[in-house]
Formats: structure tokens, C-alpha cells, sequence
């Protein structure tokens, strides 16, 4: 799949998410086969760029190339804006959100609120695509509310702009993440348009990703909730979607050996008194499929230093032995 001049090695894309697709993640999804993997969102708004969130999202170190930066505001100028300080920043991709339908985006009209309006849509689908030279390409729900699924207004709106590729969570904004994502709009977007159309929302396992890409006969799917305590669910599909066969799943000494390593990074980044809260997260998702999870999880909660943290974690994962299983 090509997004405007950039080719993509792959069909998997790792979904922005906020608080959760730092540095550290989207390096590991990549590594497992993530041909995409966008930042967490970052705000139109200038007076937020100077705080610490802000500065550690727009952290690209060692990052593989395509960068694929996501903004977020209602302000076509501001938006234009933000994406050409990204650039600037090394951003290769800008994408737009339209899909957020967190209320703390949606009650200043941002995010998927924006769905309401497809004039202003417009205005800052045009004014960020004049604004950069790179690929800009949009993230978006199925409409407001189910009584309003006007995806397929937005997806013209976004091809006519400039939009090079249109992400689509099989969801409306009032539906927020409950109830079953939805693929037929997803479908009839993608048999009305010629960019890219990507399939997003409740993809967890190969056999759904198989049958996702077969119903809406999209370019690609993303991968968010399912990514979580899991970046080698990409892995998993890939091989599933090229050979028929399901990988077996990992064993604990591997994924606590992975997860020590992402837990060093999440240090590195944010330092070693917020690391060890960020990364709080990350070891509840990594193990919600193990033994005993419920009460290690009460335990490694409790500790504020790296290395309880760190011991902790070799101890429930790597040092419990071989053939222990997840449940």
C-alpha cells in the first residue's frame, strides 16, 4: 500500500493512541511487523507544546522510518500550523484525528466532534494539505451517532482535499467502544473512493484480521486495544494472513524477557520516578493472561522503584519456569 510517494512493507498499522503509543511502543510494534505506527495525538494548541506530555510525544529517536505524526484541533490555521512544525520535527506523515470520542476532545468540538460539521472538516482537511509536502491522511469514526453515519461525506471530502489515506474505526462517537464495530460502512466507503482505505476496531486475532481485509476489501486494518501487552500481535497476523497457520503463542520467560526490555526504554524516556508509573499499564496488559495476574498485578502496584519494579516482573515472568503457560 502507498500513502501519496511513501510504500508501506506491510497491511498492519498500529492505531494512535493516547498514553499509550510512545516511543518505546511503537518501536516494538515495528519490530514485529507493524509497517505503520502512528504517535499518540498532539495538540493544535501552542501553549501546550512547551509542557512535558507534549515534549516527550514528539520525541522520534531512533524511530524507523515512515514517521507518522497524528494532530489534533478545530482551528484550520492552527492545525496547518501544527503540521508544519512536525515536519519540521521530522514528521513524514501527518495524520488528522477525527475519531477521538474521549469527552474531554469531543466537548471542545475536536476529535470526532468534528463529524457534525463537514464544512470545517473540509477547511482543515485543505488548509494542513496546502500546508506540508508530505502525506497527510485522516482518522475517522463511521459518523456522530448511529441515526448519523456519515463517513462516506467525510471520506469524499477527504479525497477531493488532498487526504491520502482514510482510517475508519467501525464505530459511530456516541458508541464510544461498546457494542460490536461495525465493517459495512467501512466497505461502502472503500467501493466508493480510490485512496486508501484502512478497517479499524475490534480486530484481536488473526482469524478476524483474515476476515476484516475479505468484508470491506480494505488496503489495510489497524490494530489498537488488541496491541496492548501484545506488540507481537502483528507478528501473529502476518504470518497468519501469508501462510494459513497461527504462530504459537509466546511463552512467559519470552514475553517477561520483552516486557524488561520495554520497561528500560519507558525509563529512559520519561525518567525513572514517572517511568515506573507509565509502565504500570504496560505490566498490567502483558499479563492479564497469566496465572495468579490479579494478585501480582496488587503487588507490583504498590512499588515505586525500578529496580522492585524490575525484580518483580523477572520474578512473576522469567524466574517461575519453563512450561509455566498463560492461562
Amino acid at each position: 500500500m502507498k500513502i501519496g510517494n511513501i510504500q508501506l512493507q506491510g497491511q498492519l498499522l498500529l492505531a494512535p493512541m493516547a498514553g499509550i503509543t510512545d516511543l518505546p511502543f511503537r518501536n516494538l510494534c515495528r519490530r514485529f511487523g507493524a509497517s505503520l505506527a502512528f504517535s499518540e495525538m498532539i495538540s493544535a494548541d501552542t501553549s501546550l507544546w512547551a509542557s512535558r506530555k507534549t515534549q516527550t510525544r514528539l520525541r522520534r529517536e531512533g524511530e524507523a522510518p515512515p514517521i507518522a505524526v497524528q494532530i489534533l484541533g478545530t482551528d484550520p490555521g492552527r492545525m496547518a500550523l501544527a503540521a508544519q512544525v512536525n515536519v519540521d520535527h521530522g514528521a513524514q506523515i501527518i495524520d488528522i484525528n477525527m475519531g477521538c470520542p474521549a469527552k474531554k476532545v469531543c466537548k471542545v468540538a475536536a476529535g470526532s466532534a468534528l463529524l457534525r460539521d463537514e464544512g470545517l472538516v473540509a477547511q482543515i482537511l485543505e488548509a494542513v494539505v496546502a500546508a506540508v509536502d508530505v502525506p497527510v491522511t485522516l482518522k475517522i469514526r463511521t459518523g456522530w451517532d448511529p441515526s448519523h453515519r456519515n463517513a462516506l461525506n467525510i471520506a469524499r471530502i477527504a479525497q477531493e482535499s488532498g487526504v491520502q489515506m482514510l482510517s475508519i474505526h467501525g464505530r459511530t462517537r456516541a458508541c464510544k467502544f461498546s457494542g460490536d464495530a461495525e465493517y459495512e460502512t467501512i466497505r461502502l466507503v472503500k467501493q466508493s473512493l480510490s485512496i486508501p482505505i484502512v478497517a479499524n476496531g475490534d480486530i484481536g486475532d488473526e482469524k478476524k484480521a483474515q476476515q476484516v481485509l475479505k468484508f470491506t476489501g480494505a488496503d489495510a486494518i489497524m490494530i489498537g486495544r488488541a496491541a496492548q501487552g501484545r506488540p507481537w500481535i502483528f507478528q501473529q497476523i502476518a504470518h497468519y494472513l501469508a501462510s494459513g497457520e497461527q504462530l504459537a503463542p509466546p511463552q512467559p520467560q519470552w514475553i517477561g524477557n520483552l516486557l524488561l526490555e520495554h520497561l528500560d526504554a519507558l525509563y529512559t524516556l520519561y525518567g525513572t520516578r514517572h517511568g515506573v508509573r507509565i509502565a504500570r499499564k504496560h505490566i498490567a496488559w502483558y499479563s492479564r493472561q497469566m496465572r495468579g495476574a490479579a494478585e501480582f498485578r496488587q503487588e507490583i502496584n504498590k512499588v515505586e522503584s525500578t529496580r522492585d519494579q524490575l525484580d518483580l516482573v523477572k520474578r512473576y515472568f522469567v524466574d517461575r519456569g519453563i512450561g509455566d503457560k498463560a492461562a
